[in-house]
């Protein structure tokens, strides 16, 4: 018998995007008694006994920097919500669940910015006091600084390898040197750091999940490299590829916040699995997204969607293009039992990155991919989890004791 369960789920950047194609596939999911993304893969051991649940409601957490944005985007999202119901209404098969679910649906808006951590400090708190638990993170919202496209790149890259030109494009020019108004790296901030605080802040409501560990799915991307990464610009203050590089971040930290999650449940066989929080990486494949669009301009942009299916079509794997398929890989991840997760199960397996695929037609599925240079980066990634606790203690500080002026007497 299927236990019941409503999780609460925190969506940042929710408002578009793979963000928004996240919250459509978590509503469209949930209106099934079982859902197909809660299902085993084919990698997966369908074998092994996993107990289903049953999603009695939900409360799913838009969280964003434009509150106006992100309220169109609610709308929208329940429209859309109502209109999928309609359409399985009227099956012969359709068994009311969807309905039942609905009556306890809530979505709600939260602001923050990621490039603030006044504010991400702030969302934790009100989010601690607000809600009963936090079951989901979906470490979701980035952000790419782009300067421009080089034309000689992209031609060498389509000459020399024409399939890496729109799976992996190695043609946009990024800025460097970008700092927030914390005096962080801006890229970083945003993609990596932000989140790890709110994960760190978050843990009192992620302990209290009442279906087992609570989840964090930090999304990464098919461009996460170690290639263009070192350790001693850690922040990605000076790198001309830092979104390459906060990509990779997020897979050491992630992969390093797991097993240190896993170490600790089994030091302590007696605790709750519920008190500690597991955490994974998806990745949405090549999603047709506004990320670029300022930079191509649009029928450039229009052009590149149209190379995206042409690809696709040709036999890429790596297209899913639409939002709502790229969140697959992430809604498996929140959804599947545990118990199929056998990649995560222990230390000693090599870490992987849950991906989303699709089909020459455009059927998405889920596929998996190593954390690139794990062995070679593995101290690395503890370094960085150290560094960002420490650095998060002192900005902590810092917002606690409030601005300091100088008086008169100081300065003479």
């Amino acid at each position: 018998m299927a236990s019941e369960s409503r999780p609460i789920v925190i969506v940042t950047g929710a408002n578009g995007g793979v963000g928004y194609g996240i919250c459509q596939r978590l509503l469209i999911q949930l209106t099934s008694q079982i859902p197909s993304d809660s299902l085993p893969q084919d990698f997966e051991d369908a074998s092994l006994s996993g107990q289903p649940q049953k999603h009695t409601g939900l409360t799913l957490i838009m969280a964003c920097r434009s509150v106006s944005r992100a309220q169109k985007a609610r709308t929208e999202l329940l429209q859309f919500f109502d209109s999928h119901i309609q359409k399985i209404q009227s099956a012969a098969e359709y068994d009311g669940h969807a309905e039942e679910f609905k009556k306890n649906l809530s979505i709600e808006v939260e602001y923050v910015d990621l490039a603030s951590i006044k504010t991400v400090l702030e969302f934790a708190k009100r989010v601690n006091q607000k809600y009963p638990y936090i079951s989901h993170l979906m470490c979701n919202a980035g952000l790419a600084s782009f300067s421009a496209l080089d034309p000689k790149l992209l031609l060498h890259q389509l000459f020399t390898d024409p399939k890496g030109a729109v799976t992996t494009p190695l043609y946009y020019g990024q800025h460097s040197g970008e700092l927030s108004i914390d005096g962080l790296g801006w890229v970083w901030q945003c993609n990596v750091f932000s989140h790890f605080a709110m994960f760190r802040e978050l843990q009192p409501s992620l302990s209290r999940s009442p279906t087992g560990p609570a989840r964090v799915i930090w999304c990464s991307s098919i461009e996460a490299s170690p290639k263009f990464y070192s350790p001693d610009d850690w922040q990605l203050r000076s790198t001309e590829h830092s979104y390459e590089s906060s990509k990779y971040q997020i897979d050491l930290i992630s992969t390093t916040l797991d097993r240190f999650a896993l170490a600790s449940s089994s030091s302590s066989p007696n605790a709750s699995n519920s008190t500690i929080t597991r955490h994974f990486i998806s990745q949405p494949g090549v999603c047709h997204t506004n990320v670029a669009h300022a930079l191509v301009g649009p029928f450039l942009d229009f052009c590149k969607l149209m190379v995206f299916y042409f690809v696709r079509l040709l036999g890429s794997t790596q297209h899913p293009i639409s939002p709502i398929k790229s969140a697959i890989a992430s809604v498996h991840l929140a959804l599947v039992p545990l118990t199929y997760l056998t990649f995560f199960s222990d230390a000693k397996t090599p870490p992987v990155r849950y991906g989303a695929e699709s089909d020459r037609w455009g059927t998405e599925r889920v596929g998996i991919s190593p954390v690139r240079a794990w062995l070679a980066n593995e101290e690395e990634g503890r370094r960085l989890v150290v560094k960002c606790d420490e650095l998060l203690d002192k900005l902590k500080r810092e917002e606690e004791r409030g601005p300091v002026f100088e008086t008169a007497s100081e300065k003479m």
